[in-house]
């Protein structure tokens, strides 16, 4: 099989402008991912409950090594690429978004963090060895997000008694599995304060088509 080589991919717009090699691909990567819950104590039980806010930021963080010491040239003409991406661009008023691609790792996001460490130099002082540590953070539209988000409509419609306490995007968090779906339940209710709920009072809890 052919070796694939790693590269970064700069996009502005929707156009890729510029295809950044990298010069040996990386030993090892890591992607990390997690989760925001709000933990809610109630008088009575022996552990709070879990409400889900929302997912954390998906971060791929690995080195990359550069090394030009057979062709006697400057390391920084190829690390320097990689750290503009740090930059503001005129155009965008913030960095450029990127692409890392890997054989089947396509990761999309910002480039958030680089790490410079020179360790071979010529006897000019010229690096032709390098090391960059660097982290990149997911980034995808709200239209994207939902995309990825499985859809499970509830079955049929539902009454719910308010709690102290009660919020609409809790609710929508128990009964739908998605806090953000708390307009269906405030449009269903005309609530035109969704801050504001009266302990006691019955919701109706729509079906979603």
């Amino acid at each position: 099989m052919a070796l694939q080589k790693a590269a970064i991919m700069v996009t502005r717009g929707n156009n890729v402008t510029e295809k950044i090699d990298v010069l040996f691909n990386p030993t090892e990567y890591s992607i990390e991912t997690s989760n925001e819950f709000s933990w809610d104590t109630v008088p009575g039980l022996s552990q709070p409950i879990a409400y889900f806010i929302s997912g954390a930021v998906p971060t791929l963080t690995m080195d990359l090594f550069f090394d030009t010491y057979e062709k006697g040239t400057d390391v920084r003409a190829h690390t320097q690429k990689v750290a503009k991406l740090l930059d503001v661009d005129k155009d965008l008023h913030a960095p450029p978004l990127c692409k890392f691609v890997w054989g089947s790792l396509q990761f999309k996001g910002v480039l958030e963090q680089v790490t410079q460490k020179y360790t071979m130099f010529l006897d000019s002082g010229i690096p032709v060895r390098a090391t960059l540590g660097v982290t990149f953070k997911a980034v995808a539209s709200v239209k994207e997000q939902y995309q990825n988000i499985p859809r499970q409509s509830a079955d049929r419609t539902k009454q719910k008694t308010v709690k102290q306490g009660d919020q609409l995007w809790r609710i929508a968090a128990e009964e739908y599995e998605n806090p953000g779906l708390w307009r269906e339940i405030a449009k269903a209710n005309r609530i035109d304060d969704p801050t504001r709920l009266e302990p006691g009072s019955v919701l109706k809890i729509p079906r979603l088509h």
